[in-house]
């Protein structure tokens, strides 16, 4: 018995001394200009109100724990049917770029988003995509995966005789993109299963439904796959294979990550309640 324990205590001690700290070498990758030119037309308000800020920042590599902010930066956005040139300003200095008036993107109007960073030129093009309001939204007592989860039974009408394309914001970091391939002109109710770890009931929540393109939905739905909900949500880390609609015209190998769109949006509160 004795023999036992001590060829178990040589075994332990033997495959200890095997373990070996293997350091794995990650290629830094140069950074890249992220460039998050996501506006909102809160069309539903009264009076209307708007979300335009540039949000710059640099990719960093796997492994960083923080993604660095530009600061250092032009930002202008050009009216392309006016020419009347809108200059924006970093005034707390964090990244976020805001007009020095506030305006509202206009209907059927091209806007053009210049970005000059490092002595080389970044320009996108956007229009303003129509959306819709979310007619209601109740909570459900029914669960998909987890007992934590919270039915959110969300309703809207699609509108008629074009082609759209939506993608709903619950609360912070939640994404849910839908087509009205489907549905073209009708009412569509459909459920989502909210879950929050640190949610605490009673509690209010915020879900946005944006109006976007055919190509942005695309390259948000790709970007989601890719980078994943959590931990900021999509934005926080953007794949540098995935190429948005803003180009380097002093240098097109130095291309930047991001997308400019904007988006009619219509926000609608709901207060969830513990289960009964």
């Amino acid at each position: 018995m004795k023999n036992v324990k001590i060829i178990i205590v040589l075994c332990i001690i033997l495959f200890a001394s095997c373990e070996k700290v293997v350091d794995i070498d990650v290629p830094s990758i140069e950074p890249k200009l992220i460039i998050d030119a996501s506006f909102e037309v809160l069309f539903s308000e009264s009076p209307v109100v708007a979300n335009t800020n540039v949000k710059l920042s640099l990719s960093a590599d796997y492994f960083d724990d923080e993604i660095p902010t530009v600061t250092n930066a032009i930002v202008t956005l050009t009216n392309l049917s006016t020419n009347t040139i809108i200059p924006f300003v970093d005034t707390n200095a964090n990244g976020s770029f805001s007009p020095i008036n506030s305006f509202i993107p206009e209907d059927d109007t091209e806007y053009e988003l210049t970005v000059i960073y490092n002595n080389e030129t970044y320009k996108g093009k956007a229009t303003k995509i129509k959306s819709t309001v979310i007619d209601s939204i109740t909570q459900g007592d029914e669960t998909f995966f987890s007992e934590d989860q919270i039915e959110l039974k969300i309703l809207f009408s699609d509108n008629e005789n074009e082609e759209n394309y939506y993608i709903f914001k619950v609360n912070k970091n939640n994404f849910v993109n839908i087509d009205d391939t489907y549905f073209n002109g009708s009412n569509y109710n459909f459920s989502y299963f909210y879950e929050d770890e640190k949610m605490e009931l009673p509690k209010e929540i915020d879900i946005k439904l944006y109006g976007v393109s055919k190509d942005y939905y695309t390259y948000f739905a790709i970007l989601s796959s890719q980078s994943g909900e959590s931990g900021g949500g999509p934005f926080q880390s953007i794949p540098s294979s995935l190429l948005g609609n803003i180009v380097n015209t002093t240098n097109e190998d130095n291309f930047p990550l991001g997308y400019f769109h904007i988006a009619e949006t219509d926000t609608y509160t709901i207060g969830l309640v513990e289960k009964k």
